[in-house]
């Protein structure tokens, strides 16, 4: 009889990195589903930023310094957010529209949480749930 757990950690190996969490790095951790969930979340964060930032520009007042912060902050996630979906969709086993329309969704404000929800209603965040 064997003491490795079917993860492959024995119940030794289990017992002294419990508290410690996995010895992998972070960014090992996380499935494709949620790395491309938490790059979706925050391409919409900082859209969600420029947008406060542009309004205070161009309705509130004259200040600049939303946009001046935020601009940079949305573009480098946006480029992330894009790398991440070319990144994911063959582990997630996306079909070509599906990743058209997430490539599309970091277009239009706020659109990448509305693909995300959608993503995670019909399992296409977890490709082991889907067999196509």
């Amino acid at each position: 009889m064997s003491d490795t757990a079917p993860g492959g950690l024995g119940t030794r190996d289990r017992a002294t990195s419990a508290g410690s969490g996995s010895d992998q790095p972070f960014h090992r951790r996380l499935s494709p589903g949620a790395w491309f969930r938490v790059v979706a979340i925050a391409e919409a964060i900082s859209w969600a930023g420029l947008l406060i930032g542009m309004l205070f520009k161009y309705v509130i007042s004259d200040t600049e310094i939303g946009v001046t912060i935020f601009g940079p902050i949305h573009g480098i996630v946006f480029i992330i957010y894009v790398l991440v979906t070319l990144l994911v969709f063959r582990p997630l086993r996306w079909g070509p529209w599906t990743t058209v329309w997430a490539l599309a969704a970091s277009v239009p404000p706020l659109t990448t949480l509305v693909f995300e929800r959608w993503a995670v209603r019909t399992g296409r965040l977890s490709p082991e749930l889907r067999h196509s």
